[in-house]
């Protein structure tokens, strides 16, 4: 095996048994989709809400693909010449020893391009099919609610699980395909895999983020508030959109963004370990990480499987189902990952630095689920506070929430970190960022489980809106509005996964970053000693300084750009739902609301904002490169980080807060559906939804896309840090870039066009 220099014959076998895993997650995903599609669709009025979803989901994502496809194939020939600007990295000329400068560019080249093609495309499948299925999941999960309970249950969260094994066989699939193919010289290409389903992701977060709030808030608004109607009432013209979004916001976007960070802490992973291999040639460093995940995607298909509730509602606990599976897996992998540690690695610390991370996503759920979930106190006196001062006093409790919960949440995550650091210390500073990056991938062990969970969520939701929409009787309602109220927490968790896993990742990265930079520099003949990996980033120095402010500030102009989005297109659904229930007869029930129309305005707001949001991300840390410096850079992704964290937790945390208060009160609590109560409730819900479900979640992909950017830019922006005009010109090319980008945003355009409601 040409990329396996150096392997023991174990190790040899081993990798080839971690792809034939990779498969095996793929063929559970099969299997499990043969099981929900042979499972019953219901009756003629259930069907014919589905397909009206389902059809809704597709075209969006057809027309989502065609946005984005001229963007990729753009940024496929940059990467392929980026490798042109450096000289091959000594780990590529070891791995092709005996072909020339010019060949191994070539190679490596065409390896990036192809590599960051197949993220791309492994992230658009893992969206786009995990979604498909949860569509094809949530009229049958509607169905199964007339036989059982555990019938309903499972339907649901098998559907989400088949996104959730695409999750892991895709991401382990390409990293070990890319490893036996390049070996030692698999960080350069990995870089074009990482970056790959980075970008898709913050594509499908954007896009998918906006569409379901605009179409969630106008419906809600109008349909709850104004007219005092259910939330799935048929005569709500959003109906249908707020339906389709929960899909491709929840599933497509949310898998997309768990993808790209399973990604990412492998391409992290293994340039770290390729470092190490460099100082004690040793090829273990970077065999351990994708065994790691091997064992995780086998037991992530164990704890999965596992996930079923009783025959009756009132006898069963979904969540704790659900929690059973999760821990089965995490259970199997702490043992297997003690023994690997054991017998291959020959050291605890490898053991301990992956058993970190999977107890930092333990803790992460835990705190999460007591500030969003029902049964708990932050969420209850959050519906209280409703009863007693109305919307206001309701908001001022949400807020409080969210900022209480960003700050355990950030000290867990610190606290994990520094623990990762004394597991190594005394050790060379690579072995230290080394055990950060294991933490990540254990953290991320689990991703089979944590998709899972999170399009439970919006499969349950749906469910239970076409059970409402198609007039289910109330036994079924009632296991259908159970499991809605179980998704919304296990989405809440899986957000605050999602986030932790963003911040780790780009933590990992960072060490990537300090790596690849000090590489460069010993090439162009600094003194290893005084690499930016030995002297740190120095925060005294004023344009580092500078630079982290800068980086600090991303996060909220990409929040208010997009929550400016959502406002607007949410206005535009208000206005249409307001002018359809004027239609005579459609209050009464004799005529049908238009509901492509509010489709289509949701699918062409959405797709407005795609490529200007994207390209603030990819343009801002090239302007800061070539202004200040690559030290600055790194100022810079320290203070993306840290400002994104915080505030990532406080939306999501406080959103999922105030939609779960709201259902509190409509479950009965101060007076129920339709008091005052309620109507305070909903204005809260309005306003963390695009919070908790497009800019909150749609910060992380945009995270790491900054970090990714980075750390392909640095070596380009060491090698000519001396061309001070090329600099300054490219400088401002750049910047005016995202000087367009922010206007054309903020307008929605520069040109007032009639909406569309062509969503072909």
């Amino acid at each position: 095996m040409p990329g396996l220099q150096n392997a023991t014959v174990f190790e040899t076998v081993a990798i080839w048994v971690v792809l034939a895993i990779a498969i095996i997650g793929l063929l559970y995903a099969l299997l499990l989709r043969s099981q929900i599609l042979k499972a019953d669709k219901g009756t003629d009025k259930m069907q014919e809400v589905w397909n009206a979803i389902r059809e809704g989901a597709n075209a969006y994502l057809n027309r989502q693909l065609k946005t984005i496809v001229p963007f990729i194939v753009v940024l496929t020939i940059v990467l392929f010449f980026s490798v042109y600007v450096i000289p091959p990295s000594a780990e590529a000329a070891e791995r092709f020893q005996g072909y020339d400068t010019g060949t191994i560019q070539i190679i490596v080249g065409i390896g990036r391009a192809v590599a960051f093609v197949m993220g791309a495309c492994f992230s658009l499948a893992v969206g786009q099919f995990g979604m498909r299925m949860a569509v094809q999941g949530n009229v049958r999960v509607a169905a199964a609610s007339k036989h059982s309970f555990n019938e309903a249950l499972k339907l649901a969260y098998r559907s989400g699980t088949i996104t959730g094994m695409l999750t892991d066989g895709l991401g382990l699939l390409g990293g070990t395909v890319i490893f036996i193919i390049f070996g030692i010289a698999s960080p350069d290409v990995l870089l074009g895999f990482g970056f790959g389903g980075t970008l898709l992701a913050l594509f499908m977060r954007v896009g998918g983020g906006i569409y379901t709030k605009a179409a969630d808030v106008g419906a809600d608004l109008v349909g709850k508030v104004e007219e005092g109607i259910p939330e799935d009432d048929p005569r709500n013209a959003a109906v249908i959109a707020d339906l389709v979004g929960d899909n491709v916001g929840d599933c497509a976007g949310m898998a997309a963004d768990i993808f790209e960070s399973y990604e990412v802490t492998i391409v992290s992973g293994l340039i770290l370990g390729c470092a190490l291999v460099g100082i004690t040639h040793d090829i273990k460093w970077i065999v351990f990480p994708l065994l790691v995940r091997g064992i995780g995607v086998f037991s992530s298909i164990i704890g999965t499987y596992s996930v079923r509730g009783r025959k009756k509602a009132e006898d069963s606990n979904a969540m704790a189902s659900i929690n059973k599976g999760f821990y089965t897996s995490a259970v199997i992998c702490l043992v297997s990952f003690l023994l690997l540690a054991i017998f291959y690695m020959h050291e605890w610390r490898a053991f301990l630095s992956v058993a970190v991370g999977i107890v930092l996503a333990i803790l992460l759920d835990e705190v999460t689920k007591y500030f969003t979930d029902t049964r708990y106190k932050p969420v209850k006196s959050i519906a209280g506070a409703a009863k007693s001062g109305g919307a206001a006093t309701l908001i001022l409790r949400g807020l409080s929430t969210g900022f209480e919960v960003s700050v355990w949440q950030t000290l867990i995550i610190a606290v994990t970190i520094l623990i990762s650091v004394l597991i190594y210390w005394g050790q060379d500073v690579t072995f230290i960022l080394y055990g950060v990056a294991m933490t990540g991938i254990g953290m991320l062990t689990l991703t089979g489980n944590n998709v899972a969970m999170d399009s439970f969520g919006p499969i349950s939701d749906n469910a239970n809106g076409i059970g409402e929409m198609a007039g289910l009787d109330e036994d079924q309602r009632k296991i259908m509005g159970d499991l809605d109220s179980v998704g919304n927490t296990t989405k809440a968790i899986t957000k605050g996964v999602a986030i932790g896993s963003a911040v780790i990742a780009a933590v990992s990265l960072f060490g990537s970053f300090l790596t690849d930079v000090s590489n460069v520099q010993v090439q162009m003949g600094v003194d290893s000693a005084k690499t930016i990996l030995q002297s740190g980033i120095r925060i005294s120095q004023p344009t580092v300084f500078i630079g982290a402010l800068i980086g600090a500030s991303i996060p909220w102009l990409f929040s208010s750009l997009i929550i400016n989005a959502v406002a607007r297109a949410a206005s535009q659904i208000v206005e249409e739902v307001r002018r359809q229930f004027h239609i005579p007869g459609l209050m009464e029930g004799k005529v049908k609301p238009d509901y492509s129309h509010a489709v289509g305005i949701c699918t062409v707001s959405a797709q407005k904002e795609l490529i200007t949001l994207t390209t603030i991300s990819v343009l801002t840390p090239l302007v800061v490169g070539l202004f200040l410096g690559v030290e600055a850079l790194g100022g810079a992704l320290a203070g993306v980080i840290l400002s994104g964290q915080l505030l990532a937790v406080f939306m999501a945390t406080s959103g999922g807060a105030w939609d779960n208060a709201k259902k509190t009160i409509e479950d009965g609590a101060y007076g129920g559906k339709g008091s005052e109560a309620h109507k305070a409730a909903v204005v809260g819900d309005t306003v963390g939804d695009p919070l908790k479900d497009t800019s909150g979640p749609a910060l992380n992909p945009m995270i790491k896309v900054i970090n990714m950017v980075s750390l392909l830019a640095a070596p380009i922006l060491i090698r000519y840090e001396g061309s001070t005009t090329l600099n300054v010109i490219l400088g401002i090319i750049f910047l005016a870039g995202v000087a367009f980008s922010i206007l054309y945003s903020k307008n929605g355009g520069f040109k007032k066009k009639a909406e569309s409601n062509d969503v072909a």
